[in-house]
């Protein structure tokens, strides 16, 4: 009796460390990091990265940004800033042609894609949390990478370990 305990605390323990240590306590274990001003006028730093080197993954952390380019999983994108308008409210602009703020990441395979205009191609119903203007419906990696295709889509871009693990793309009209 006392050896089947033992085993079966042992095996309990042993089941305890992998779940504690595998996959999906890794998935789960994504930090929260500080979002930007969402209408932030100025581009955002990432003091630690040498754009004169290949392009490569941006800092962890969340990027108000937009993906220029896809090749295969890898995205290609870009720091944004608000422009105020004159007659209307404004827009959305990048670094200037020739500047090399850029970065690429693949996109993780469980990344979080929250979409502002709804899932599938017709992008025809808002779904957008009123009071922050951000995307609220979660859609398919399949759509975000559809979308990223057809053109510059504002949004909330959030890389952990060299990945995109969260796009959440932010309303304008």
């Amino acid at each position: 009796m006392k050896t089947l305990t033992r085993s079966l605390l042992a095996t309990g323990a042993a089941a305890a460390m992998i779940l504690t240590s595998g996959g999906a306590a890794d998935a789960a274990a994504i930090p929260k990091y500080k979002a930007p001003k969402i209408f932030g006028t100025s581009f955002q730093a990432d003091p630690k990265h040498d754009f004169t080197k290949r392009i490569r993954p941006r800092h962890n952390g969340v990027l108000r940004g937009w993906i220029t380019y896809l090749r295969g999983s890898v995205a290609e994108y870009e720091p944004i800033r608000w422009k105020k308008g004159k007659v209307t409210e404004g827009q959305f602009v990048g670094p200037a042609e020739g500047d090399v703020r850029a970065y690429a990441s693949p996109i993780a395979k469980d990344v979080v894609f929250l979409s502002a205009l709804g899932c599938g191609s017709k992008m025809t119903s808002l779904t957008v949390d009123r009071r922050s203007g951000l995307g609220s419906k979660r859609c398919s990696r399949a759509d975000l990478i559809k979308r990223s295709k057809d053109g510059r889509r504002p949004a909330l871009i959030t890389v952990h370990q060299g990945k995109i693990v969260k796009l959440q793309e932010i309303f304008t009209p």
